[in-house]
C-alpha cells in the first residue's frame, strides 16, 4: 500500500515549504531506532530523493522514503491536526502494534 497524505497534511507541507529559503522541496519520511516504543518517526526537507527511495507525489507535494523505513511505514496515512493547544502531524500507521502516548514512536 502506498503512503497517503490527507488534505490538511498536504496544506501544512506546502506552507512549510513556502517558508523555507532553500530549494528543499521534498518531504523525507524516515524512521530511526529510539523513542518510548522502539522506533521514532522523522520528517525533514531535502532537495531531492536519494537513489533507491520510494517517491510519492500529491500534486505539488513530493514525499520520499528510504527503502528500509518504507518497510515500517508502508500504508501510513500522514495527517495534520491543529487546535487551540497544539499543531502536529499525526502518523496513522496500520503496521504499528502500539505507539506511545505522544504518537511519535511505535512498535511493529
Amino acid at each position: 500500500m502506498p503512503i497517503t497524505l490527507t488534505a490538511s497534511a498536504q496544506d501544512r507541507v506546502r506552507e512549510l515549504v513556502s517558508k523555507r529559503e532553500k530549494d528543499e522541496t521534498w518531504l523525507r519520511l524516515s524512521i530511526s531506532s529510539g523513542g518510548c516504543s522502539g522506533f521514532s518517526y522523522n520528517m525533514d526537507f531535502v532537495q531531492a530523493p536519494e537513489d533507491g527511495d520510494k517517491v510519492f507525489e500529491f500534486g505539488d507535494v513530493h514525499v520520499c522514503v528510504d527503502r528500509k523505513s518504507y518497510l515500517f511505514v508502508n500504508g501510513i496515512e500522514l495527517d495534520f491536526e491543529a487546535d487551540l493547544i497544539r499543531q502536529q502531524f499525526v502518523f496513522n500507521n496500520p503496521l504499528a502494534k502500539r505507539s506511545c502516548s505522544c504518537g511519535e514512536s511505535f512498535t511493529v
